[in-house]
């Protein structure tokens, strides 16, 4: 009988506390959201089934900025030790960044550079968020940061930044970045129909000038040296985006493009995920902070979808008539690629019957602000980041 007391005792079940088991159902949520509605499953399934891992009482799969070696262990707990070799030593974002520009076509953005701007005012969310993280909500400058970055529609560059600001702030930060990614198709119709009018809508742009092979090979040097020497901290994120974009346009590298568009970015998504996850542990995930920071969270993804749109109506002011930008394109600013460009091409083609089909055209600020977020991240860094 002393025994099944013992093995009783010595269960998880005898341990489990009311957070751990609301943990269970968000970790649920996000896994059904993942399975049933297509949610950045990529992504929410790994998050989801590491934070189920991380409120399981004795199990020692949590891991946390704040852990402290056991003197008497005989080794790390397991996702600890991903943590502290993958996400604390800032390395795992960035490799997902040489992935994603394995990955990315900047052709839409070089036929048509004024896009550029779109990219970068699709930013103001990030600022807007962060201005009011800090100043409404009474989070410190590196919390008010690293949830302002939400705004930027990209995960890797999130976790980057909270990591290093605000390494307590993960596992929600992450969780409200992933989310809105997923919630594009929801959040920036809206949006769009808001802020845009019939004429607007129906502006169908031209024909794309071609791109030579030399302009795309040259691109990712010449912007991983330009954005590296104005803001250095921007440069693990931006160099290794413009390196894996090299491979893939320099036509001569297919082996290594193919490995880090494919199984590398697989492998270090799955490790992401799921340490990410594991930063989720009831007690420090279940905080007024978290419900603050998801709406933050939406906040600066609003005003980030409604400053590309805006900036777009901006441009239209100077442009002669048969140049004019379609608002709706600059929706697709904020770095969601290319679910964003997808949503703006099939808002205006349902509004206008299938006349206009913006997606190229969308593409362009699309790709822009992946290198928009990175670098807003680096101008982070540098003001706060000391």
């Amino acid at each position: 009988m002393g025994a099944w007391q013992s093995l009783l005792h010595d269960s998880g079940f005898v341990h489990l506390t009311w957070q751990n088991l609301v943990m269970f159902v968000v970790a649920g949520t996000l896994i059904y959201l993942a399975v049933k509605k297509n949610y950045e499953p990529l992504l929410l399934i790994p998050i989801g089934f590491g934070a189920m891992l991380a409120n399981l009482p004795l199990a020692l799969l949590s891991s946390s900025s704040m852990y402290v070696p056991d003197p008497d262990a005989h080794m790390m707990p397991l996702l600890q030790l991903i943590y502290n070799h993958g996400i604390k030593t800032e390395l795992l974002p960035p490799i997902i960044f040489l992935g994603v520009g394995a990955l990315t076509d900047f052709r839409p953005l070089l036929s048509r550079p004024l896009t550029l701007l779109l990219g970068a005012a699709a930013q103001i969310g990030i600022f807007i968020a962060a201005l009011g993280a800090f100043y409404l909500f009474g989070f410190d400058i590196k919390e008010a940061a690293s949830i302002g970055i939400i705004g930027g529609a990209d995960g890797p560059t999130s976790i980057f930044l909270t990591a290093i600001l605000a390494p307590h702030l993960l596992g929600a930060v992450a969780v409200a970045a992933y989310s809105y990614m997923a919630l594009v198709p929801v959040i920036q119709p809206p949006i769009i129909r808001l802020l845009t009018t019939d004429k607007e809508r129906r502006i169908n742009m031209p024909q794309a000038r071609p791109v030579s092979h030399t302009a795309v090979i040259i691109f990712p040097i010449l912007i991983a040296v330009v954005a590296s020497l104005a803001i250095p901290t921007c440069a693990p994120l931006v160099g290794l985006l413009m390196f894996g974009n090299l491979l893939k346009e320099s036509g001569v590298t297919d082996r290594l493009s193919k490995t880090a568009g494919s199984h590398m970015i697989n492998i270090v998504t799955i490790f992401l995920g799921l340490v990410v996850g594991s930063t989720m542990s009831g007690d420090s995930f279940l905080r007024s902070e978290t419900l603050f920071i998801l709406v933050l969270g939406a906040i600066a993804f609003g005003f980030s979808t409604a400053g590309g749109i805006l900036f777009a109506k901006l441009i239209n002011l100077f442009l002669p008539h048969d140049k004019k930008i379609n608002p709706c394109i600059g929706a697709a600013g904020v770095s969601a690629v290319p679910m964003s460009a997808r949503v703006v091409q099939k808002f205006v083609s349902e509004y206008t019957d299938g006349k206009v089909n913006p997606l190229m055209a969308a593409m362009g600020p699309n790709v822009a602000g992946v290198i928009g977020s990175a670098v807003a991240a680096g101008v982070f860094l540098a003001l706060v980041g000391h």
